[in-house]
C-alpha cells in the first residue's frame, strides 16, 4: 500500500477517534453540571439520569481503546503519530474518571434530600463544579486546537479550585462543631467537595498531556497543590 495512502488511512482513522473523544467529552461536562444541578435543587430524577448516563461514558472510553489498540496494530504509527494516540487513551482515561465522580456526587443527591440544607453549600458547591466544567472545555479545546498555551492556564486554574475546596472544608468543619445535627449532611457534602476536587486534578491531567503533545516537555511531575487537607484519598 502507498505511504502516502497508509497516512490518509491513518488519519482519517484518527479522526474518527478524536470525534469519539469530544462527544465523550461532551457527555463529561453535562454530568458534572447536572450532579450539581441536582443537588442544589434537590432533583433526584436528574441524578439518576446522571448516574444511568455514566454508562454511555463508559462505553466511550472502550470503543476508544478498542480503536487506538487497533490504530496502533494495524498502522503502526511513527514516534509523532504515536504520541497523539497515547494521549488520545490517556485523556478517554481521565474524562472515564470523571464522569465516575459525577456519578458519585449523584448518589448522594438522594440522601441529602432528605436531610435539612446547609447553609448555601450546595450553590457554592456548584460554582465550583461550575469552575471545573470549564477548565474541563477549555483542556478539550486545548488538545483540537493544540494550544500549549491554553492547556497551561487550565493547569494553573486548578489551584482556584483547590482553594474553593479548602474553604468548603473549613466551612464543613464549623458546621459540625456547632450543631451536632450537621455532621452527616456535612460529611456526605464533604465527599462531595472532594470528588469535584479530584475532576480538578483529572482535568489538569488532560492538559498536561496536551502540553506534552504539542511541545515534548512533560510539566512538572510534582505540581504545587493547594489542597491543605490532610489526606487525598477521600473520594465516595
Amino acid at each position: 500500500m502507498p505511504e502516502q495512502h497508509i497516512a490518509s488511512v491513518f488519519d482519517r482513522d484518527l479522526e474518527a477517534v478524536q470525534a469519539r473523544i469530544m462527544k465523550m467529552g461532551g457527555l463529561v461536562e453535562a454530568a458534572i453540571m447536572e450532579a450539581a444541578r441536582s443537588l442544589e435543587t434537590r432533583d433526584e430524577e436528574l441524578a439518576e439520569k446522571v448516574r444511568r448516563g455514566d454508562a454511555a461514558i463508559d462505553t466511550l472510553e472502550d470503543m476508544i481503546n478498542q480503536d487506538t489498540a487497533r490504530l496502533i496494530a494495524l498502522r503502526a504509527p511513527a514516534a509523532g503519530d504515536l504520541r497523539i494516540v497515547l494521549t488520545v487513551m490517556k485523556i478517554s482515561a481521565n474524562l472515564e474518571r470523571i464522569g465516575d465522580y459525577a456519578k458519585n456526587i449523584a448518589k448522594r443527591t438522594g440522601v441529602l434530600s432528605q436531610q435539612p440544607p446547609v447553609n448555601d453549600s450546595a450553590a457554592s458547591l456548584r460554582r465550583m463544579a461550575r469552575e471545573v466544567e470549564l477548565m474541563l472545555k477549555d483542556a478539550l479545546d486545548s488538545y483540537i486546537q493544540r494550544d500549549k498555551e491554553l492547556a497551561r492556564d487550565v493547569i494553573d486554574r486548578d489551584r482556584e479550585v483547590d482553594q474553593m475546596y479548602n474553604a468548603l472544608f473549613r466551612e464543613f468543619l464549623t458546621f459540625m462543631m456547632e450543631d451536632p445535627r450537621n455532621i452527616t449532611p456535612c460529611m456526605h457534602l464533604h465527599f462531595i467537595a472532594k470528588n469535584i476536587e479530584r475532576m480538578g486534578d483529572h482535568v489538569t491531567s488532560i492538559a498536561e498531556q496536551v502540553v506534552y503533545l504539542v511541545s515534548g516537555d512533560r510539566p512538572t511531575e510534582d505540581r504545587p497543590k493547594a489542597d491543605l487537607t490532610s489526606e487525598r484519598r477521600v473520594e465516595g
